[in-house]
């Protein structure tokens, strides 16, 4: 069994996988993971694989003696993965983007993939139908458009995400809604346009935290999966055993 664990700046995500069978996940805030991971590992003693995403947010010292004698993937620049990294600065590139990106060309063989993931920022990554990634952009994410608005005004409101009720809004609150949210959508439907116009049969994959939020407004025929870099974490641990 494989133990996944993708720690963010806030959270920690954890998810077991039996070979490629997606068997559950939990979330916690970053000073309960370890305790988490040892009880995962107490009630699921088959674990003999773990593969971890930026540990630098956690305990490493405390984390080795955890794990013990269970092999451990550290995913880094360096990690044997199932794409060509064509990317001009590979050192610079997000562990969670190779985890999508080695997602993407597993399930999806020969294929043109643009995957979006809608969380803190927003990313776009494109990998072509002969595995080769090039990269994508990076953009401000949903509450982080908001929390902008709030911070660099004088009198606009920190607001929660919600769609406004009209195309104009009729109130400082629901023209704000408006901006973000219609901004957002508009530039993810034409990021898929433009792909689509010069990518024959492209698969369209949305993951993140605002996934399913976003997806309610977006163009048909795009994959939603708020678990795809879990997936594409154990694709990687799994790659690198059978290496």
């Amino acid at each position: 069994m494989n133990l996944i664990v993708d720690a963010g700046n806030t959270a920690v995500k954890i998810a077991v996988f039996e070979g490629f069978e997606f068997i559950f996940k939990e979330v916690f805030v970053i000073d309960e993971a370890l305790n988490k991971i040892e009880e995962i590992l107490f009630k699921h003693p088959n674990i003999d694989k773990v593969i971890t995403s930026s540990v630098s947010q956690l305990n490493e010292v405390r984390l080795k003696k955890i794990l013990k004698e269970i092999f451990w993937l550290v995913l880094d620049c360096k990690t044997k993965v199932p794409f060509v990294n064509l990317y001009k600065t590979p050192t610079t590139l997000g562990v969670d983007r190779i985890a999508l990106m080695s997602g993407a060309v597993t399930q999806y063989k020969n294929k043109n993939i643009l995957v979006i993931d809608a969380g803190t920022c927003i990313t776009y990554d494109f990998v072509n139908n002969k595995s080769e990634y090039f990269g994508g952009s990076i953009a401000p994410g949903l509450n982080l458009r908001y929390k902008s608005l709030a911070d660099y005004t004088a009198k606009l409101p920190l607001l929660k995400p919600k769609y406004p009720p009209n195309l104009i809004g009729d109130s400082t609150n629901n023209a704000i809604h408006a901006g973000v949210c219609n901004g957002i959508i508009q530039e993810m439907n034409g990021v898929i346009e433009q792909f689509s116009n010069k990518y024959e049969e492209l698969v369209v994959i949305l993951t993140g935290g605002d996934a399913i939020f976003l997806s309610e407004r977006l163009k048909s025929g795009i994959f939603v999966d708020q678990n795809f870099l879990l997936h594409g974490l154990n694709y990687i641990l799994e790659y690198t055993i059978d290496k």
